[in-house]
């Protein structure tokens, strides 16, 4: 039974425990988890899918990306804002996605808000609440992960101020993790000595 430490993959290699769960983490562990990401339409899909995680295991969501791109227009926030009831409809019916109403509402309502702000100013907000990666050390278990901070508690007030849906200060905080706003990888983990890449 593991303690919470990182833990040997397939490959010898030491890593956050969660990504030896099942087959699909480890790449996303060790290739996405944790890497900078940039540009509002793909925080906006980040955003997004860590709302319908809401309640859920991130596996469930993982294996169904490629069917929320589908069914979302690859998140682009103006494509997404202009969806009518049909496609609404649409999205409940669509068995490849997470089919919860209150969640696809939000996700429709948070495009149509973001169309109102102005290039690159989702992406400005939520990398202003990163906090000074000298402030924390570095996990060494999981138990010393927290599930919210001060920075995403922050975060998911600014969000909801400027009338964005589903973003608690918890999924705020995953939000956070999943893109690079912090480093939770562990401290012996390999991913965490890993050049991070962007994505815009």
């Amino acid at each position: 039974m593991s303690d919470g430490a990182a833990l040997a993959g397939p490959d010898g290699a030491l890593r956050c425990p969660w990504a030896l769960s099942a087959p699909e983490y480890v790449a996303y562990h060790d290739e996405e988890w944790g890497r900078p990401v940039h540009g509002d339409d793909a925080l906006f899909e980040r955003l997004s899918l860590e709302a319908f995680q809401s309640g859920l295991s991130w596996i469930t969501i993982l294996r169904r990306r490629p069917g929320f791109r589908a069914a979302f227009a690859d998140f682009k926030i103006a494509a997404v804002a202009a969806f009518t009831d049909e496609d609404r409809e649409r999205l409940l019916a669509d068995a490849g996605i997470i089919r919860n109403r209150a969640k696809i509402d939000a996700t429709l309502a948070n495009a149509r808000a973001l169309t109102e702000w102005s290039p690159g100013e989702l992406d400005a907000l939520i990398w202003s609440h990163a906090p000074d990666p000298a402030g924390r050390p570095a996990p060494r278990t999981l138990s010393d992960v927290p599930p919210v901070t001060p920075e995403s508690t922050a975060l998911s007030k600014a969000l909801k101020k400027r009338g964005l849906r589903f973003v608690g200060p918890t999924t705020a905080y995953a939000l956070m993790q999943a893109c690079g706003l912090v480093d939770d990888h562990l401290e012996t983990c390999v991913a965490r000595r890993a050049p991070s890449a962007a994505r815009s």
